[in-house]
């Protein structure tokens, strides 16, 4: 009951369709007028979808400046697990390092991989295409939600967090349990921390020391979102205006990335882009401010009217429109497939 209540009161917890409801008439509104259902999907349209769900994560390291994201490879499920520890070795891979499917959302299959027996177990166990990427040792990681309008080369930032990723801080006497149930949000999430930490449950962490139960920063995983909206400026924008416009035709979207600084971050320097979310992509500056949920559906409104105006553009530069039933087949699968991908990230045969 304390559990209900917590996320009733906290409307930032509520399921997806739930926050979004009020808008329905809002997306009919803009699909009657661009006549068209699937009217986003041609609004980054060098992405599956427009990126909005279900698209493969190769289009987007592609298209990036690879100069601005971490060392990266895709492995294909029926590779045999040997020609992939002689790749790891060939592309200069040292442990640690990340593994996350092509086709993903919500972190789920994210995992950081110690060592050669924890890959094993994940190329075994997990069946799908995968990619390994580098660990990006960088203190840091911010959203940056950046808009472009085609035939343009200056865009706007709406929006820019910090990312804090869920952890406890030890005291000397409690155990690890014992401070996940009192903690704000970790007590709301026990059976998945005791699922993922079931070897350091009953341990005490020393006084002063950060535990991490998440290393993902994403807000279904806990983690929480730091504001950033005042530091938004001209170098801000500038910095992914240029990426925007090296990358192609990225237009609108979310920047995941890790950097040493603010600082650096307007400079363009020590920068590491984790993902790139198209069309799908939540104003997720709207969590963990202290936001009132009517103003929250007013910043998604606001980035919806960003998607029409972008893909009306678009369609008059030639770029149809998804058809009905091509939009409805892929969201089908991708929801067959996420379904799949779910069960899977709560095996225990890969919880580490």
């Amino acid at each position: 009951m304390k559990r209900f209540l917590y996320r009733l009161k906290n409307w930032e917890l509520w399921p997806f369709y739930v926050i979004y409801a009020p808008l329905g008439f809002v997306w009919l509104y803009y699909a009657i007028r661009a006549r068209a259902f699937w009217f986003f999907s041609n609004v980054n349209p060098t992405l599956e979808f427009a990126g909005f769900e279900g698209e493969n994560k190769t289009e987007m390291y592609e298209q990036l400046p690879q100069k601005y994201y971490p060392k990266t490879f895709f492995v294909c499920a029926n590779e045999s697990f040997e020609d992939l520890v002689e790749r790891l070795a060939l592309e200069g891979f040292e442990y640690p390092f990340v593994v996350k499917p092509q086709i993903g959302m919500h972190a789920m299959m994210f995992r950081k991989i110690y060592n050669v027996q924890q890959l094993q177990r994940y190329h075994n166990f997990t069946a799908i295409n995968y990619m390994v990427q580098e660990w990006v040792d960088m203190p840091m990681e911010f959203s940056v939600f950046h808009i472009r309008y085609p035939g343009e080369k200056k865009g706007e930032v709406t929006g820019f967090i910090l990312k804090d990723y869920l952890a406890v801080t030890g005291d000397g006497v409690s155990t690890l349990l014992q401070l996940i149930q009192r903690h704000p949000k970790a007590k709301y999430r026990e059976e998945e921390m005791k699922r993922k930490h079931t070897l350091c449950l009953n341990a005490v962490v020393p006084k002063g020391e950060k535990y991490y139960l998440s290393i993902a920063g994403n807000h279904n995983r806990g983690a929480r979102f730091i504001n950033l909206h005042k530091q938004i400026d001209e170098r801000l924008c500038n910095v992914f205006d240029k990426i925007s416009n090296e990358a192609g035709e990225f237009y609108f979207g979310r920047y995941d990335l890790k950097c040493t600084s603010i600082e650096d971050l307007k400079a363009g320097r020590n920068v590491a882009i984790l993902e790139f979310n198209g069309a799908g992509a939540e104003p997720n500056h709207i969590y963990d401010c202290g936001m009132n949920y009517w103003n929250a559906l007013k910043i998604i409104n606001q980035h919806w009217n960003h998607i029409y105006n972008i893909s009306c553009i678009n369609y008059k530069r030639g770029i149809p429109y998804w058809n009905f039933r091509e939009g409805y087949r892929h969201l089908r699968n991708a929801k067959k497939f996420f379904k799949k991908m779910y069960a899977a990230d709560l095996d225990p045969q890969i919880i580490f």
